[in-house]
């Protein structure tokens, strides 16, 4: 099982409304959400809706680390829109999938999700991942 470590920094308008209101946003809550749309996305028969429904909960300027393909984290004013691209590039490539949420740490405006997962994926030209 391949460990994969994702930091979401400032992912939703929520947690930038969080700052002003802690005791209002639940950051646990929310990462267990994001964990399950994202891990729909990855399904074999994930769709754009689903793509789409994972976009609703970052920031048009988000911010995404995903060890070891994204080893930089900075917010990027199209960083929503660079997802969407890669995303779409990729959706259905998925034979199988399946994920483990190993642990959430949170602190203010930053989510970590620690998760495992296993999947078998055939790259957009047909041609088996290697």
């Amino acid at each position: 099982m391949r460990i994969l470590i994702s930091a979401l920094l400032l992912l939703a308008s929520q947690i930038s409304f969080a700052s002003s209101n802690d005791a209002k946003f639940d950051y646990e809550e929310f990462a267990n959400e994001y964990f399950e749309v994202w891990t729909t996305t990855q399904s074999p028969d994930a769709t754009n809706e689903d793509i789409e429904n994972y976009l609703s909960l970052l920031a048009d300027n988000v911010g995404h680390q995903h060890f070891p393909y994204d080893p930089e984290d900075y917010r990027d004013p199209e960083g929503k829109a660079k997802m969407r691209k890669g995303m779409l590039h990729y959706l259905g490539g998925h034979k199988t999938y399946k994920a483990k949420l190993l642990d959430i740490t949170y602190g203010v405006n930053a989510i970590v999700i620690k998760y495992g997962a296993e999947a078998t994926y055939v790259n957009p030209q047909g041609e088996p991942a290697s």
